[in-house]
């Protein structure tokens, strides 16, 4: 079927042409229809198929033809931000295009301008939440890789937000896009939608196991390859040496790094060294450097790259872009990589198939496997794609064929039925008048996917319990038959945090006094269970049991009765010390090897704790006052990671934590000392130079200082001129001016 033959709103079909769509797939055939009439959908078809196309067309025609608004909800802000530039288009013809995944305690009420707003699961039931009006409005809700409903992190949060939805509007159009599941049917009837299923695929994908020098692929065809030292080089070269690029997939983020380290190193058989723009800045943070930015600096200048979620978020970015331009041609990825992000290979590679899990090893779900399988062939550009596995011997070869690349894809469960997960949902369920008694909310989660699945059996006790917590600790309440929020429901709701976790809060908010000390608040928010702990090493027990001697007094919660929990305490008190730590200003490189942690790991820690920081300042106006100033400075400290006398600094555009350091070092103690010194000496700090100090002559200056800010460059400009000349050994550095 070709575009031009849809009832398609106008230019519509002459932008896809424009972008080379000119006809649809076959599965895109089948379920476009059902997608321009406004009927639910559930399309269920292999990675890179084209499933979002469907979504797109159906959110233009309701804009507009119909005059409707759509949320476009995706699971990873790094899925939200590529969505969001595909559907900014269409904005040539008139539809306007906006992304929501960050503040969850925000109605954002500019939404209202927009008629297609892209959000993460989380941000959407935030909005919902918050009641937004506009929410109302809204006349169709794409639920983006709707299989994670079966991840126990995310899912329970877009089966809720979904059931919502449709509860606010019984009309509203649903079209939920997955990958190949055993149990789409179950989905589709859960959602009343029209169930399209396909195995078809632009580019047809080879699976094989690599045993013995060779692929065997499952349609009984072998591909050998030269066989080099290492067994993954050799399938990497291989398909790099014939103009391929490569996914490598393992099992964990440490091995991403040093497989990528090796990989760069034997480059030079297959290719040259890639001209890179912005290499340099991968392992500058605003003036501060770490080992694992130097690391993946060292191997995208050979064309080699790992990703895994220690990664800062500009790091992820570089990789993904140079990656899509072919710049990079191998990537040695943690499964994070699969989930959902467009990045296509000739050739992917899963050297692992179990992962170390609560207990330990655990096998890597088919339907996981499946999804890295997927990511092989690039449309477009590779007639086929390939995805292997690696065996030692024939018993593994036929396990990982007869289990993996044979087997079928497991079935979706919900994992909406545990208290700890229900507790949040409740009370955001009655906070936002969605239910307003016991026998309302029981109708409420009856509408669930888990209800569905199963029976209300398991759920209404969870729920009994979860209403009996939150009577007890004052979240709601009981008024004539009704279930009423208290102020502080409302409010815990609205923050967007466990109801558990600001039982914490709560309660150490209770026990600070003014004068006390900022960690013992650290240690309240790394107690709650919205804060993943960290593991506690044995080597980890001596210096810990230390800090808690010597700094009991200023902790706010006591430690637990039970000594079978007290490791679960002591990991409490070596969360807050890693967030400590980076408040006090630890080199970053040192604070992450003192831990066992990348950058972006320590990133989620500081983002993390800032917003539960904030949440305890938020309930420090209900339960103690004089908490709040003490818990505003050490929000804004966690966000930079400094110490109190550089707060000034720090809030100047390019300034992070090490170089106000450097600036305070110098005597430039405010921005007032900036507009008085002189502007040659300034860009000559350390970590400073001549970008950032013209930066920041201009942003302390305003329009006076634009003109001087010409005066930095002639000045530098002849800075430069002098130090080319002839000196004898006595001059001076420029430091002295």
């Amino acid at each position: 079927m070709r575009v031009d033959e849809l009832e398609l709103p106008d230019g519509v079909a002459e932008l896809l042409q424009e972008e080379g769509i000119v006809e649809l797939h076959p599965p895109q055939a089948k379920a476009v229809p059902y997608a321009l009439d406004g009927k639910n959908l559930m399309l269920a078809i292999p990675t890179a198929s084209g499933k979002s196309l469907v979504a797109y067309l159906a959110a233009a025609k309701q804009v507009l033809e119909r005059g409707g608004k759509v949320l476009y909800i995706v699971p990873l802000r790094a899925l939200a931000s590529e969505k969001f530039d595909d559907l900014k288009k269409f904005e040539r013809l008139g539809v306007k295009v906006a992304m929501s995944a960050g503040d969850l305690d925000s109605p954002d009420p500019q939404l209202d301008n927009f008629d297609i707003i892209v959000a993460t699961s989380e941000k959407a039931d935030s909005l919902l939440r918050h009641q937004s009006s506009w929410l109302e409005r809204i006349s169709l809700v794409v639920a983006d890789e709707v299989h994670l409903i079966h991840d126990p992190g995310r899912g329970p949060t877009l089966e809720v937000t979904l059931t919502k939805f449709r509860k606010l509007n019984p009309s509203l159009q649903v079209i939920a896009l997955s990958a190949t599941i055993k149990n789409a049917r179950e989905v589709a009837d859960w959602l009343d939608a029209e169930l399209v299923t396909s195995e078809w695929r632009p580019t047809p994908l080879k699976e094989g196991v690599f045993i013995d020098g060779e692929i065997v692929f499952t349609d009984n065809t072998r591909r050998k390859v030269p066989v080099r030292k290492d067994v993954l080089w050799s399938l990497v070269a291989d398909s790099i040496a014939e103009g391929g690029q490569c996914l490598v997939f393992v099992n964990t983020r440490r091995s991403t790094e040093t497989m990528a380290a090796k990989f760069a190193k034997l480059t030079g058989e297959v290719m040259g060294e890639p001209t890179l723009e912005g290499v340099d800045d991968l392992a500058d943070d605003q003036g501060e450097q770490t080992t694992i930015g130097k690391t993946l600096k060292a191997c995208v200048k050979k064309g080699v790259a790992f990703h895994n979620a220690g990664l800062t978020n500009e790091q992820r970015r570089f990789v993904e872009s140079n990656f899509k331009q072919g710049k990079i041609k191998c990537i040695v990825a943690t499964p994070t990589l699969a989930a959902g992000i467009n990045l296509p290979a000739r050739r992917v590679i899963i050297r692992d198939v179990t992962r170390f899990e609560a207990g330990g090893q655990a096998a890597i779900p088919v339907m996981e496997i499946k999804q890295m399988c997927g990511r092989a062939g690039r449309p477009r550009f590779d007639p086929y794609g390939e995805a292997v596995l690696l065996a030692k011997n024939e018993d593994e070869y036929r396990f990982l064929l007869d289990n993996y690349l044979l087997g079928e894809p497991e079935e979706i469960y919900s994992k909406l039925g545990s208290e700890p997960v229900l507790r949040a949902h409740v009370l955001a369920t009655l906070a936002t008048g969605t239910a307003s008694s016991r026998d309302g909310l029981m109708d409420f989660l009856n509408s669930t996917f888990f209800a569905h699945q199963t029976t209300m059996l398991g759920l209404e006790e969870a729920a009994e319990n979860v209403l009996d917590f939150l009577m007890k600790e004052g979240m709601i309440r009981s008024e004539d038959g009704r279930l009423v929020p208290t102020f502080f429901g409302r409010r815990v709701s609205d923050l967007y945090i466990d109801p558990l976790t600001a039982t914490k809060l709560r309660d150490a908010l209770k026990s600070f006094r003014p004068g006390g000390s900022p960690f013992g608040l650290l240690h309240a928010v790394c107690s709650s269970p919205d804060m993943l702990t960290m593991y506690l090493k044995r080597s980890d027990y001596e210096w810990v049991e230390e800090v808690y001697v010597t700094r009991e007094s200023e902790l706010l919660l006591p430690p637990p009765d039970d000594m079978d929990e007290f490791d679960f305490y002591l990991s409490e008190i070596k969360t807050a010390c890693s967030i400590d730590d980076w408040v006090m200003e630890m080199e970053e490189d040192d604070l992450l090897k003192k831990y066992g942690m990348g950058p972006g790991d320590l990133r989620n820690k500081v983002d993390v704790g800032e917003w539960l920081i904030y949440s305890m300042r938020e309930l420090s106006n209900i339960f103690n006052k004089d908490a709040y100033p003490v818990l505003t400075e050490l929000m804004v400290r966690i966000r930079y990671g400094v110490r109190p006398e550089l707060l000034d600094l720090v809030r100047l555009r390019g300034v992070g934590r090490a170089r106000a350091r450097s600036l305070y070092n110098h005597g430039i103690r405010s921005a007032e000392g900036i507009r008085e010194i002189d502007p040659v000496r300034l860009a000559r700090l350390p970590k400073i130079g001549d970008a950032v100090a013209k930066s920041l002559l201009t942003q302390v200056g305003g329009t006076l200082f634009r003109r001087d800010s010409d005066a930095v460059e002639a000045a530098v400009e002849e800075v430069k001129a002098e130090e080319t000349r002839p000196t004898d050994s006595k001059q001076r550095s420029l430091f002295d001016f």
